[in-house]
């Protein structure tokens, strides 16, 4: 854990390895397990699920079709504490071998079990042209 922080950095960035793991099986249980019983989880397509359930579920869906036989390579950015229970994330993951790149925010819970993705906000970042 970082004494300037409270943050266990380490257990943060294994979240994502854990998910970028599941995804790589197609096991939508290991890659929602990262995530809070309660999470509230924006897809990249602006959907939004409620509960570790709903996050299992639309996965299991995804790696059955769209996302069938890739896999994720996470990068952590920034993790800067807001509370001793509560961190901020900026994300950003590949997919291959689609060749997409998403951003993601998260805000991530301490509790007694330890660290979870209690929110998450994926989006796929598009550049606006001048006029």
């Amino acid at each position: 854990m970082s004494e300037e922080t409270g943050v266990d950095e380490p257990a943060v960035r294994a979240l994502w390895q854990t998910m970028a793991e599941g995804w790589g099986r197609a096991d939508a249980a290991a890659f929602a397990g990262v995530f809070s019983a309660d999470v509230d989880f924006v897809t990249v397509g602006g959907e939004v699920l409620f509960g570790r359930t709903a996050v299992e579920q639309r996965h299991a869906e995804l790696f059955a079709t769209v996302f069938r036989g890739t896999r994720l390579e996470p990068g952590l950015g920034l993790i800067r504490p807001l509370t001793p229970q509560l961190c901020l994330v900026h994300a950003t993951t590949a997919i291959h071998p689609v060749g997409l790149v998403t951003h993601a925010q998260a805000v991530l819970a301490r509790r007694d079990d330890g660290w979870s993705i209690r929110a998450f906000h994926n989006m796929v970042p598009h550049l606006r042209r001048s006029t």
